[in-house]
């Protein structure tokens, strides 16, 4: 109700806007400008808007961790995931990624990206460790997934490395089929990220409830 009350105020008192069409020119000409008092009211009105509009506040929590505080399993989870870069095939980017997770029985599966002249048809680490590990062990479900990386100098990175949007989407449909939360481990050799579900990396998700 106010925010119609406040349209047709600002109607009333604008001292209505006159358009001329020119038609040799085929343009509008301004004839004749707002009035002061109509300018602050359409600027109380966007205000009033602005402010009527909802908001949510997303808060995702992420635990820092040094490589001394890792638990027993992340530990081993890095330790193969490292391993597994230096199986990447990366003759374009020269840039190896590691994945490994574990699953609910402790079983541990790992691999690297395998990139391709055609670049689209590469693949990955994260998803080729992930589709191996679902269709080896389909029953199954992974329980947590370590992410590692080397650069074009061959050493691990110093920061955390995290997954692109398309093996974001495979991992939620991974933690959905395992029907619990995936613990994520994102390493760097300064320090790592621990987070407590895959939806933490995509809050905002496309899934099967929307089809």
């Amino acid at each position: 109700m106010v925010l119609k009350y406040l349209i047709r105020k600002a109607i009333g008192i604008a001292n209505i806007t006159i358009f001329r069409q020119v038609a040799k020119e085929k343009r509008l000409i301004l004839k004749k400008s707002l009035l002061p008092s109509a300018k602050m009211l359409i600027f109380v009105l966007e205000a009033y808007i602005i402010y009527a509009m909802k908001t949510i506040s997303i808060n995702i929590p992420v635990t820092i961790k040094e490589e001394s505080e890792l638990t027993a399993d992340e530990a081993k989870l890095v330790m193969e995931a490292k391993q597994a870069t230096y199986r990447s095939y990366a003759p374009y980017s020269h840039f190896s990624v590691g994945s490994a997770v574990m699953l609910a029985d402790g079983t541990t599966v790992s691999g690297s990206n395998q990139e391709n002249a055609a670049y689209p048809s590469g693949l990955c680490s994260e998803r080729t460790t992930v589709f191996y590990a679902n269709s080896q062990y389909p029953d199954i479900p992974v329980r947590r997934i370590c992410i590692v990386a080397r650069g074009t100098d061959g050493l691990f990175l110093a920061r955390p490395i995290t997954p692109c949007g398309a093996c974001r989407q495979v991992l939620l449909e991974t933690e959905r089929r395992a029907g619990g939360n995936v613990e994520v481990l994102l390493y760097g050799t300064e320090y790592s990220y621990c987070l407590r579900s895959i939806k933490d990396l995509m809050p905002l998700t496309f899934d099967s409830s929307f089809l």
